[in-house]
């Protein structure tokens, strides 16, 4: 079995310092689907406890890269969110029933509207994360009607 060369021992030299977070400015923003966990949602006063997808979403910015955690919660009420996200990353039409492929999320590219949501930390200080206001659908590219292979009919 080949050795992983992520981890370190005691004697590692290290120097990555790593990035500083980036807080986004409201807006839209194109994202890349760059992480994906199956997890469970562990309930609340209206969702029970039920499976739940945790995405990373990551948006190139002059700044360095923005991530943002993103749960789906697989819950008939949140069906809506499922559908825009699907919709978002072109795996689904608007309208249209679809068997979610959770396989073809990672790598997959979006557009999002990202607002600034505040919380306080278990340390007590209040903080800014950047969150998804809600996804865009993908716009098809439009048709060249110079190019006969594109033209309807």
């Amino acid at each position: 079995m080949a050795k992983d060369t992520n981890i370190l021992d005691w004697d590692s030299t290290i120097e990555n310092d790593g990035q500083g977070f980036v807080l986004l400015d409201e807006g839209d923003y194109d994202f890349t689907v760059t992480g994906f966990e199956k997890g469970m949602h562990n309930g609340s006063a209206k969702i029970p406890p039920c499976p739940k997808a945790m995405l990373t979403l990551s948006v190139d910015t002059p700044a360095g890269v923005a991530e943002i955690k993103e749960n789906m919660i697989l819950y008939k009420t949140m069906e809506w969110k499922l559908s825009s996200f699907f919709r978002c990353i072109g795996l689904k039409k608007h309208g249209e029933r679809l068997v979610m492929k959770w396989d073809h999320v990672l790598g997959a590219s979006g557009r999002a509207h990202i607002v600034q949501r505040e919380y306080v930390g278990n340390d007590g200080v209040s903080r800014k994360a950047n969150n998804v206001a809600y996804f865009m659908d993908q716009i098809p590219e439009a048709q060249d009607l110079n190019d006969p292979e594109d033209i309807p009919f």
